[in-house]
This record gives structure tokens, sequence and C-alpha cells, in this order.
């Protein structure tokens, strides 16, 4: 069979793959622990769920437009004035299916073939072959320290001629790193001075912890007009717990929404009137479940954090947000994809490997689920690991026999 080079570029997305297998354990009936996943296990809000049980009721769920629904665009219209200070029209938005969607049609909009898009490492799995899919260039930039906070000159080392864009993700997948106030200045007026794009994916930005503060980019442009190549990506997905319902959207000058409402409506047309409904019902609802939802992820973290503190061999970092952490397992096993599937084989504990976001011999532990699942998964994992662990371990009524050393 012959495939585009395009195609044969792009591998599968590791996340997705990781809830598939989860799924086929659990079907099995295998006490799986998912330590991998990326979405919150509470409900939606109801205000989410009665809207779109009242638009499925009325039986007129049709086509939408390309690039959203109005009742949808003016709930984000007050999400950004509420959430960043900023009024924009009804042309700055677009409503997508999901943030990632919104994502990968503004990369579609900016980028030529070739030219280069900037993201701090370690970095979400799926920007580099987002990239790749519109035949750019993924540069991921570490923090020359090691640490999981880049600093402007990081960047500025890397930005050339091919140079279009920047992604910056704080909260960051995978590390849970909220960036400072001074780097996203730093960043945005640098995006401003070198005519750059900035992509600020703000998909956790309400999910922080120890009294932090969402950080609003749009305090430090200079550039407001329509002339901006400053664009904002959100959604609901995990905010709101609505990871299932795929609607995210973008904020930036009217020309380039034009431009990826063009690609977008080619593409698969406006997202499902059904889902926007519930969008716009967790948006204008009732928002004591944001809340909530970021109370019980700070408590998930601070017992994660703990238990693999316990570990005499893991670097553990505490996660300023996001519902992850990046742990360094390395003096356990180097390559993070034989620890991960060694977990798998051995104690059923699912992890993402490091590697996938750019940093080997890290594991990304997801503390979105029940304290149970992470105290019992860390115990497993420390079973596995520790050579100074009891013989026998018991998972359920299963008792597992140490058979290696």
């Amino acid at each position: 069979m012959s495939l585009s080079q395009v195609a044969r570029s792009i591998k599968a997305s590791p996340t997705l793959a990781l809830n598939e297998k989860a799924a086929i354990l659990r079907q099995k009936g295998d006490p799986v622990i998912h330590l991998g996943g990326g979405e919150p296990k509470s409900k939606p809000p109801m205000d989410a769920i009665l809207a779109a049980v009242n638009n499925l009721n009325s039986g007129e769920i049709r086509y939408a437009p390309a690039d959203g629904i109005p009742a949808l665009k003016q709930a984000i219209i007050r999400y950004t004035e509420e959430f960043y200070g900023r009024k924009v029209a009804p042309e700055n938005v677009i409503a997508s299916g999901g943030a990632k969607q919104a994502l990968m049609v503004a990369l579609q909009a900016i980028l030529n073939p070739q030219e280069e898009v900037l993201f701090p490492s370690p970095y979400w799995v799926s920007y580099p072959d987002m990239v790749k899919l519109c035949q750019g260039i993924p540069v991921p930039v570490p923090a020359e320290d090691g640490s999981f906070y880049p600093r402007l000159q990081d960047f500025e080392q890397r930005v050339g001629s091919y140079t279009k864009a920047i992604i910056i993700n704080s909260p960051n997948n995978p590390s849970g790193a909220m960036y400072s106030e001074e780097f996203i200045a730093d960043i945005v007026e640098y995006c401003e001075k070198k005519d750059l794009y900035l992509i600020m994916d703000d998909i956790y930005h309400r999910l922080i912890f120890d009294g932090r503060k969402p950080i609003n980019c749009y305090k430090y442009a200079k550039n407001l007009t329509e002339s901006s190549k400053l664009i904002v990506i959100n959604g609901v997905s995990k905010q709101y717990a609505m990871t299932g319902f795929r609607i995210g959207w973008a904020v930036a000058n009217k020309k380039l929404i034009e431009a990826m409402t063009n690609i977008q409506g080619h593409q698969t047309s406006g997202p499902s009137v059904l889902l926007q409904k519930a969008a716009v019902g967790a948006l204008n609802g009732i928002q004591s479940s944001v809340e909530n939802l970021r109370v019980t992820l700070e408590n998930n973290r601070n017992v994660m954090i703990s238990r693999l503190k316990s570990f005499d061999g893991v670097k553990v970092y505490p996660p300023d947000g996001t519902f992850y952490t990046f742990a360094d397992f390395s003096y356990y096993e180097k390559s993070s994809t034989k620890l991960s599937s060694y977990l798998i084989d051995k104690v059923q504990v699912l992890t993402v490997p490091g590697v996938e976001f750019g940093m080997e011999g890290f594991l990304r532990l997801s503390y979105c689920g029940g304290i149970k699942d992470i105290t019992e998964g860390i115990e497993r994992m420390k079973w596995a690991l520790d050579p100074n662990s009891p013989n026998e371990l018991y998972i359920g009524d299963r008792k597992l026999v140490r058979d290696w050393s």
C-alpha cells in the first residue's frame, strides 16, 4: 500500500492507545489501574446535561454554522471578558470539535511547508504530529537548566528565519508546571517584536493549586488590534469534565478566524449543535463544579506526591496545576517505554512513557481518578520496583509472587 509522506510520519496517539488498552483489560475482568488517563472522573455540570437533553427533546438538531452557533460564541465572549478582561466580537471566535481541533485548524491556517513551531519540552504528545500534519517542523525547547520552567533565552536560541509560531501550554501537560507571570510577559512581548504567532493553549488554566491565579496573556500584549498574532485556545473538556463532548474554541484576529472557519467548514463543518448546547449550559451555568474539581485534584495531587516520595529512586516535582505529575524513574530504568510496559505486565498499572513527551526516563502519572486508584496504583508500582518489597502482593483475591529481582 502506498501512503503519503505525511501519513508515514505520523504515529498513533499514545494516550488514546492507553485508554483503549485499559478498556480491553477491564472487559477481560483484569484489575487494571489506569494512572495514564487524561480525563477527570467527576460528572459534567448538570446545566450542561439539561441543556443537551432539552435540545434533544426538541428534535431540532440540524447543521451548525462552521464557526459555531451564536449562543456558544456569545458564551465564549463572556468567558473571555470574565477571565481575560478582553472584549471580543463574534468574528474573533471559532468553536471547534474540541480544543485539539481548534489548535489544528489554527496551525493549518498559519503554517507553510517547512516552517517551524516551537514549544517547551516536555510537551503534549500531539504537538509534534499536529505540526507535521501541516508539513511544518516541530521544534521542542528544553529548559537549559533541566527544569520544567523555560526562560525566554531558551526560545531565543532556537528562533530562526523559518520560525512561524510558538505554543505555550501553561499549566503544562505533562509536567503540571505553571509558567511564571514574568515568562508569559516576556514571551508575549518577544513574539510581538519578532512578528511570530503565539498560541496560548489554556485548556488547564483554571485547574491550578496553592492559591495561584490564572495568568492573562492579554495583559502583556501591546498590540490588541486586528493585526495581533495572539491566539488563545480553550475548551470545556478539562475544567468541566466534559471530555467526550468535544467542544473547544479559539479567540484570534478576525482574518485568521475567517481562514480557520473556511478550513473547518471543509473538514468537519460546525461541531454538533447538541454538544454546543451542552457547552453553553456549562459556560453560562453554575460554576461551582470547576472549583469542586480543582479542590479534588489538589487533594489528589498531595496524596500522589506523598506516596511517590516514599520511593528511594524517584525524583518527583509537585505540579502547580493540571492533573498530572511527571516523575523521574530513571533510577530504575532508563527506557520509559520499557518501564511502562513492565508495570502493565507485572502489576497492571498503566502509565505514559516520558519519551512520548520529549523526556526519557520519566513517567506521566495522572491523579484525576479516585484516591483508591492513586494509593493502590502507587503501592503496586513500588512493589514491582523496590527490591526491598515483600515477596507477595494481593490484588483483590489474586496473589502475585515476585519472580524477578
